[in-house]
């Protein structure tokens, strides 16, 4: 069903949004028992992009979603970028390839302390999205022509 729903997916610029609406139909048509994950627990990169107050809040500590999933994001790059501006990392920036390839490092409980961060880490990419670091304003623009989004 989902493969038909081509032309929703160019639409929407979302196969998530065609994909959800596909197990609507299923669940009225078909009787299939369905549970959809709620947006305010489980945020996406849709929110990121297109839902300035609930970043905002969620950056005041007034909201607490459960996970946060970075679609609606073009590339693997500018994920972690994004992440690590929301203050949703937390990989020792020494934590890398080569480092993950050290038999010493990947040894039980050594890995975690490499790498993982009890606290976030936080840097800034660009002064025109969302971030833990107001404003980032010795960052350039990611999108052009827009203003700081603080």
């Amino acid at each position: 069903m989902l493969l038909y729903q081509g032309d929703q997916i160019i639409e929407w610029r979302s196969h998530q949004t065609a994909l959800v609406q596909t197990l609507a139909d299923a669940s009225s048509k078909f009787g299939l028992k369905v549970k959809v994950l709620s947006y305010h627990d489980f945020p996406s990169g849709k929110d990121y992009h297109n839902r300035k107050p609930y970043m905002q809040a969620w950056l005041k500590g007034d909201e607490h979603p459960y996970a946060f999933h970075m679609c609606w994001t073009q590339n693997k790059v500018d994920k972690v970028k994004y992440l690590k501006q929301l203050g949703g990392w937390f990989m020792h920036r020494t934590c890398n390839a080569s480092s993950l390839s050290n038999p010493k490092v990947l040894s039980q409980g050594a890995l975690q302390d490499t790498c993982c961060s009890a606290e976030p880490i936080v840097d800034c990419f660009f002064r025109d999205k969302a971030s833990m670091a107001p404003g980032c304003p010795n960052s350039p623009n990611k999108d052009k022509g827009q203003p700081s989004w603080w």
